[in-house]
């Protein structure tokens, strides 16, 4: 049996050889042809190629190993395999156990200065809780308080709920419902911002909480009202009766007389009511039924507060109310309730009101007075036209109210302008805090509003790619009224003489005597009388609970700062003043990114030109 060899030839297997002579020489030329055929293609091979074709030959004594295509000695191969050992050890190994280990997600960059204080800060707000407190409060020294007040109305509610104002246990409606449309508003900027810093249910309930109640203090189902509850509870100037004033006890053991107060007149306090339901109108957008609960609320006060016969202060003659919160007009709350309206309803009758000349004139907006550039539980005035100012630079509507928002958006420049201390508008302290109250006490609200609409400001103009503005002959970038934001809010949290923050728990060093009649009395299931709680007004020790949050009143002109229970110009914290450092902090903060909601606010306005009409069907021939 025959087999063909590698060039052709035969060779044999298993078998004697059968040819003959003649066979095997025809077979050996035919080789021989065939060999020098292939030794001749042989020199076209590459040396690879060629050392795989030819015969082995002869070599010194030296082993070699073929790995198929690199002929190896031993020792090359061993060191080889040392080599391929040692990189699967110290390289492959090492990122075949990273890769096979459980994978964690990186750790977030810590909050910035601004997040940890805005946490705090929104603590306040349930420190001053009144009425049948959650049971996830977060305050383990508040109780329920207050469940009968509004007894004495006709409402069978009552007025149960609500915020005390400050380290008494009044509630004061108007400044209340003040506070309630700047958190919405800080919301409606920013709610992105509260949903990165994990606040946004949070102060979304603050403000539901804060805006149910005031939805009590009329008929708030009715399409007209006669009157609005401004007050509970109180004190008359030089009263000895146990009331809010002449005893010191925590909320949950009053036992005293709170009487409501009304007012029949009260063109402020229908217009701040109005601004405050309509904001929180936008807010809760999600939830349609309350949203509209809300608009509707808002559209009765306003109507309340635009009544011929009710055009006057609410706290005009009422001694429980003008001592404490006495209000010098109300032409900026109609400015201010109008335009919220606007936004809540897209009503054009509100934005024309916001814009009619009778306003701004009676209101003194366009006149330019320093001190009407100061936003305060008092004055909306700079807060109504920034609002105003939002409207052009956004939507620039044009005819008919492009002349007074021009107006407007002047006079916010102006107001910006007044801020900083080279055109001596305010006076400064050394440490660097602008006296917004012209030296007078209790500094710290006023700073903080302007922190926040000058902040706001500046994400305004961001928006629309303006880099700065003019004060008279010298531009202003928006960098340095930032700064100027940031060194107010600073100066608050300790960057300041004393070194001190003037917001409780933040920082290591801050007020340890609030005066605040819970945070001051131990939360020890002793009830102390009226006239016995005054050992604790009067003790030297700290107080047994911090209200975590407070921004206190502050320092005086000269930056000292007494941390003293019996001196409420230094150590009395306000709703309005912590809703004005909150929205300040959430417009500062990093967290979530940087920048506005451009358009959540606007979300009920329509179109402000007709539509295009649709193009004309395609020509036919």
């Amino acid at each position: 049996m025959h087999a063909a060899n590698h060039w052709g030839g035969s060779f044999e297997i298993n078998g004697a050889d059968s040819t003959t002579d003649d066979e095997r020489s025809r077979n050996m030329e035919w080789d021989k042809a065939a060999l020098h055929h292939h030794q001749q293609s042989h020199h076209d091979l590459d040396e690879t190629q060629q050392s795989w074709l030819l015969y082995p030959q002869e070599t010194k004594k030296k082993k070699y190993v073929d790995l198929g295509c690199i002929v190896c000695s031993h020792k090359a191969l061993k060191y080889t395999l040392y080599a391929i050992v040692a990189g699967f050890l110290f390289i492959a190994l090492p990122t075949i156990i990273v890769k096979t280990l459980p994978k964690h997600k990186p750790h977030p960059p810590p909050p910035d200065n601004y997040t940890v204080a805005l946490h705090k800060a929104l603590l306040f707000f349930n420190a001053q809780k009144s009425g049948k407190l959650p049971k996830n409060n977060g305050i383990p020294w508040r109780g329920d308080s207050g469940l009968q007040d509004g007894n004495d109305t006709d409402f069978k509610k009552g007025l149960v709920g609500g915020y005390y104002d400050a380290g008494d246990n009044v509630k004061f409606h108007f400044p209340m419902a003040f506070t309630m449309t700047m958190l919405s508003w800080s919301y409606i900027e920013y709610s992105y911002k509260y949903k990165a810093t994990g606040e946004d249910k949070h102060v979304k309930e603050l403000i539901r909480w804060g805006t149910d109640y005031l939805l009590l203090t009329f008929n708030s189902s009715a399409t007209k009202i006669d009157k609005v509850y401004s007050q509970v509870g109180g004190s008359l100037n030089g009263s000895t009766t146990p009331d809010d004033h002449t005893c010191w006890q925590r909320p949950e053991d009053m036992d005293y007389n709170r009487p409501t107060q009304s007012a029949y007149a009260g063109a402020d306090l229908g217009g701040e009511m109005a601004a405050a339901l309509a904001a929180a109108s936008i807010v809760f957008r999600d939830d349609n039924s309350y949203s509209k609960k809300l608009v509707r609320g808002a559209e009765t006060v306003y109507e309340f507060a635009r009544n011929s016969g009710r055009r006057r202060t609410y706290s005009r003659g009422n001694p429980y109310v003008a001592p404490y919160y006495n209000s010098t007009g109300y032409y900026d709350e109609y400015m201010w309730g109008a335009t919220w309206l606007y936004y809540a309803t897209g009503n054009n009758s509100y934005i024309s009101l916001a814009t009619q000349p009778g306003f701004s004139k009676h209101s003194k907006a366009l006149f330019m007075i320093p001190d009407l550039s100061v936003l305060s539980w008092d004055n909306k005035l700079p807060a109504a036209m920034l609002l105003l100012t939002r409207f052009r630079i956004f939507l620039n509507p044009g005819y008919p109210y492009e002349e007074m928002l021009q107006m407007y958006h002047n006079v916010t420049v102006l107001n910006m302008c007044s801020y900083f201390k080279q055109f001596n508008v305010f006076n400064y302290t050394r440490g660097g805090m602008i006296q917004l109250s012209r030296g007078k006490p209790q500094n710290l609200q006023f700073v903080a509003n302007a922190a926040f609409l000058s902040s706001l400001f500046v994400d305004y103009m961001n928006a629309t790619h303006v880099p700065g503005f003019n004060c008279g002959p010298s531009f202003i970038s928006l960098d340095v009224l930032r700064k100027f934001a940031t060194s107010q809010i600073n100066y608050i949290l300790g960057d300041n003489p004393m070194k001190m923050s003037y917001v409780v728990g933040y920082g290591k060093k801050f007020p340890r005597y609030v005066h605040h009649r819970g945070a001051s009395i131990p939360h020890d299931k002793t009830r102390y009388s009226c006239k016995g709680g005054w050992k604790w007004f009067n003790s030297h020790k700290p107080n047994p609970n911090n209200i975590t949050g407070a921004m206190v009143g502050g320092p005086d002109k000269f930056d000292k700062f007494q941390d003293v229970r019996t001196d409420y110009n230094y150590t009395e914290p306000t709703l309005a003043g912590n809703a004005g450092l909150v929205a300040a902090l959430v417009s500062l903060t990093n967290s979530g990114g940087i920048g506005i909601d451009r358009n959540s606010i606007f979300s009920a306005v329509p179109p402000l030109y007709p539509q295009a009409p649709p193009p004309p069907p395609p020509w036919k021939p």
